[in-house]
């Protein structure tokens, strides 16, 4: 089913100056698969917790940056700090396994949307260690000159606006939030968007949450997958 048109929040003349576009990485232009649970389980298990009850959180929360996760779930800092080491270790252990890809049409779209002379940024909750390894997997490290994590942006992370800022000041490619379209699988990054002030907010259904969260959190539009992201953009 093509949702691209059925929508709550309007972005009226969708595409229509457009210079910069910023994309999440895992659930929206790499496939996720369960990696995210299965590390954080293993992390959880590392400081001797039990994980089950703390998946229904991890889950809402998906796309906010990892530490301020593991803040929220363990308390002390002592404890967060341990639970993040164990999760980018388990992480990077799946990806070096081979236990990730692209999704379906993501690097042709954004080469196609580079070709036009849009600026691509792409943006993760993970930590710059294990976002390098995500794009050595998948040979991305020179698809697109710029890649952000929350360390990058001061250490905030989703759902704050401060990785779609610092893309707009970094790449000084837009003169106005307005002209930056940000693309996501959750409800963290579609507020992102939204606090940022862009132009577009746009969601896709091939990751963490369903087309009502992503709608209540302020996607403009819901596309099936990013592959349908040029065409929007036209």
């Amino acid at each position: 089913m093509t949702t691209q048109n059925d929508h709550t929040n309007d972005n009226t003349d969708v595409g229509t100056g457009i210079r910069l576009v910023v994309l999440d990485m895992a659930g929206t232009t790499v496939a996720d698969g369960g990696l995210v649970e299965e590390a954080f389980a293993a992390a959880a298990r590392h400081l001797g917790a039990e994980p089950d009850g703390m998946l229904d959180y991890v889950r809402a929360t998906m796309g906010e940056s990892k530490i301020s996760v593991f803040r929220h779930l363990f308390g002390e800092e002592t404890k967060a700090q341990a639970a993040n080491k164990a999760f980018e270790a388990a992480y990077a252990e799946l990806v070096d396994g081979g236990r990730v890809e692209a999704l379906p049409g993501a690097r042709e779209t954004i080469e196609e949307l580079r070709g036009r002379g849009l600026a691509v940024v792409l943006t993760t909750g993970f930590a710059r260690t294990t976002q390098d390894a995500i794009l050595a997997a998948l040979g991305w490290q020179d698809l697109v000159p710029l890649t952000l994590c929350p360390a990058d942006a001061g250490g905030r992370g989703r759902p704050y606006p401060d990785m779609v800022l610092t893309a707009f000041l970094r790449t000084a490619a837009a003169d106005d939030v307005r002209q930056i379209a940000v693309v996501g699988d959750t409800s963290y990054d579609m507020l992102s968007g939204v606090r940022a002030g862009a132009g577009l907010v746009a969601g896709v259904l091939t990751g963490a949450h369903d087309a009502d969260a992503l709608r209540t959190a302020g996607a403009g539009r819901v596309l099936d997958s990013v592959a349908q992201l040029p065409d929007l953009l036209a």
